[in-house]
């Protein structure tokens, strides 16, 4: 049973919503024995075509009935479809390029988050400077009443371990912001950073990236990150950061 159900995984994996439901058609009107001749031309890549032998064999070794393989075949490719309507991930990529991957730039994947946020906008990264387009971002979505969060690390005066003020600078940049710390470190944390890069907006959008909020990280650096929409990660993604305010892990500067 579990080797029919793993090519029933790799057929609605493989073809349409539209092409399973052609599929479990003509099995609901034949039997094991004869699926073969019955299967014959209902997909037209080399690649489907040798899948669906696989499920015919797959299927000859089961007394699974021809209604229960529809069944299968038409409840995972619906799993299928819906799990994907609920969630997209997306390569993001700056740096040099290759014909083989097309993939969003960082900043543009910033933005999308920035500006796809309608109620709370939660920002983490080590550094932040020389980011004019996500500064105006930023204050443009304070604007319309988003109420955005950054946690950044502190400065080597203050207990950190950057050169220089960058939550100092953010307060200047984005007055609005609610600025966040990370002080009170315990073990086996004392001699932590805030190293996360990450940005989700009303738990439901998120970008998870190498990239810290500089200049040089959105157009120079080799930065590689995810964009994902929908689904449980951005929830609780977000869910995380507001708890690590909440629990008093990270306090306001």
């Amino acid at each position: 049973m579990e080797r029919l159900l793993d090519t029933v995984a790799a057929v609605v994996c493989l073809v349409s919503p539209e092409k399973v439901q052609a599929i479990a058609s003509r099995i609901r009107r034949t039997d094991a024995s004869k699926a073969a001749g019955a299967l014959s031309g209902v997909v037209g890549t080399p690649a489907a075509a040798g899948v669906m032998d696989q499920l015919v064999d797959a299927w000859r070794a089961t007394t699974v009935s021809a209604d229960e393989l529809a069944s299968m075949l038409l409840a995972a490719s619906h799993v299928l479809t819906k799990a994907a309507a609920e969630q997209s991930a997306e390569l993001v990529w700056t740096g040099p390029t290759t014909p083989f991957v097309s993939a969003r730039r960082t900043e543009q994947a910033l933005l999308q988050v920035i500006n796809a946020a309608d109620r709370a906008l939660f920002i983490t990264s080590f550094v932040a400077y020389d980011v004019s387009t996500i500064v105006k971002a930023l204050n443009a979505s304070s604007d319309r009443g988003v109420a955005i969060s950054m946690l950044l690390e502190l400065s080597q005066d203050h207990g950190g371990s950057i050169t220089f003020d960058a939550i100092g600078k953010m307060r200047a940049l984005v007055p609005s912001a609610r600025l966040y710390a990370w002080r009170d470190k315990a073990d086996p944390f004392s001699d932590g950073s805030v190293h996360a890069k990450v940005a989700v907006a009303d738990g439901r959008t998120c970008f998870i990236t190498s990239a810290n909020l500089t200049g040089f990280a959105m157009e120079r650096n080799m930065e590689a990150g995810l964009l994902i929409s929908g689904g449980r990660i951005p929830r609780a993604l977000d869910d995380h950061l507001r708890a690590l305010v909440a629990m008093k892990i990270v306090s306001p500067v």
